[in-house]
């Protein structure tokens, strides 16, 4: 099974559900599209929203993940070790409001946690990709973060 997740947004995501619906995927495909989501599909199981502890459930028991880049869509996958596939919602397809994402799906393909599916790329190749893929072992830096915070307040 492959779990999709688009997040909360109002905006939609239908580039990200079009290259889904068009790709060689013969699995099940379980997708959390948010509530502005009116997607219709053949080979995808659209939902508006999953419960947390059903999100949590679908993550354990899925293949891998494709989901949009926003961090809490991507950090929960990999605390579960799980292989991840990003896309960047894109401000010029009105997906979001600015394009933001791209930097964050960037900086943790550079690091090696997941692989990057980019404006133009054939998910097929980006999924034969996914199976071989070894992806770093998630490691937060939120005390890094913290430690800074800490540090500019006391200034």
């Amino acid at each position: 099974m492959i779990l999709v997740t688009l997040g909360t947004q109002d905006q939609k995501f239908y580039r990200l559900l079009d290259a889904i619906e068009n790709s060689k995927i013969k699995d099940e495909i379980i997708v959390q599209a948010g509530g502005s989501c009116n997607y219709q599909s053949k080979k995808m199981k659209i939902f508006k929203f999953i419960s947390y502890e059903e999100m949590n459930d679908l993550i354990n028991k899925c293949e891998f993940i494709i989901t949009h880049g926003g961090t809490g869509s991507i950090i929960m996958p990999l605390q579960n070790n799980k292989k991840v596939i990003a896309c960047a919602r894109l401000e010029k397809y009105k997906e979001h409001i600015n394009n933001h994402q791209t930097e964050i799906v960037s900086i943790f393909a550079d690091l090696g946690y997941l692989l990057e599916y980019k404006d133009g790329d054939n998910l097929d190749d980006i999924i034969k990709k996914i199976k071989k893929f070894k992806p770093q072992k998630y490691k937060s830096n939120q005390e890094y973060f913290l430690k800074k915070i800490k540090e500019e307040i006391d200034s």
